[in-house]
């Protein structure tokens, strides 16, 4: 068999990653606003850089909101469309090496699926994600980057911001530590700086994707939850969702290449001959 290539086109990063013999092959991204232009400039991309031709590929398949937009084969090459969740959770699974899992892909916006074996459900999703963070960055601080955001939250305190149990309740409360955040932004004060506030943005967003998350555990009786997709690349997340592992029994998991698991699921579901509509 030849390299399977998946490709997830979202709204505004296009990620492709190739598989053989059940080996991920060279994730990239690439950052355009017309779906079809990073679509065909993401392939390029891939086979410049692997030295690959047309022949090397067996198949190339699809998915993200940006998929619908693909009218015609890649090239040439058979190339399919396979429904997103399905390739969120398959990705999930592969990558954390779980048999099943809620796997949750951050990115604009975030969905949460339940994720086994061959069989994928949407559990939900949620509008607070990538898109929030960035929304509330440029509105509070005038700040437009992923990359200017977690520098500027560097060396913050919540402690300016948020409302903290210890805040409002001097005895203590079973199964709620001090320092847990009682109101996001419930204690905002002059005294906040910009570092802090950047902060507060990134633990809002995170904490509200996290706790989501662990709701859709506990209902489906899992305690192990899949993160992917681009959030996972912040590092202030790391310690909050530590946080989160301590008020609630589950486990968090980010393997390695998080960000590809959408694209990579997609070609796991030529590989598994799993569902997907030939183009």
């Amino acid at each position: 068999m030849g390299i399977i290539i998946g490709i997830d086109i979202g709204g505004s990063t296009t990620k492709i990653i190739g598989f053989k013999d059940d080996s991920l092959i060279s994730p990239m991204l690439v950052r355009a606003t017309d779906p079809v232009s990073s679509l065909y400039g993401a392939f390029g991309k891939f086979m410049n850089s692997n030295r690959l031709n047309l022949d090397d590929i067996d198949f190339v398949m699809l998915t993200g909101v940006g998929s619908s937009e693909v009218k015609e084969r890649i090239f040439g090459i058979p190339t399919a469309r396979v429904e997103e969740f399905y390739s969120i959770g398959m990705g999930g699974l592969f990558l954390s090496g779980i048999p099943s899992a809620v796997v949750v892909s951050m990115g604009t916006g975030t969905a949460f699926v339940k994720a086994e074996q061959n069989k994928v459900t949407h559990l939900g999703g949620t509008g607070v994600g990538g898109g929030t963070l960035l929304g509330l960055s440029n509105l509070m601080l005038n700040i437009r980057k992923f990359e200017d955001l977690i520098e500027m939250a560097k060396g913050g305190s919540l402690s300016n911001v948020d409302l903290f149990i210890a805040d409002i309740s001097k005895a203590l409360i079973v199964g709620l530590p001090p320092e847990t955040t009682a109101s996001n932004f419930g204690k905002i004060s002059d005294l906040a700086s910009k570092s802090d506030i950047a902060l507060a943005i990134i633990n809002l967003v995170f904490q509200t994707i996290g706790v989501l998350s662990i709701f859709a555990a506990r209902i489906d009786g899992t305690k192990d939850i899949v993160l992917t997709g681009n959030l996972t690349a912040v590092p202030q997340s790391k310690d909050i969702f530590n946080g989160l592992t301590k008020l609630h029994s589950v486990n968090f998991h980010v393997p390695v290449h998080a960000e590809y698991a959408t694209a990579l699921g997609a070609a796991i579901a030529y590989t598994q001959k799993g569902s997907f509509t030939s183009i």
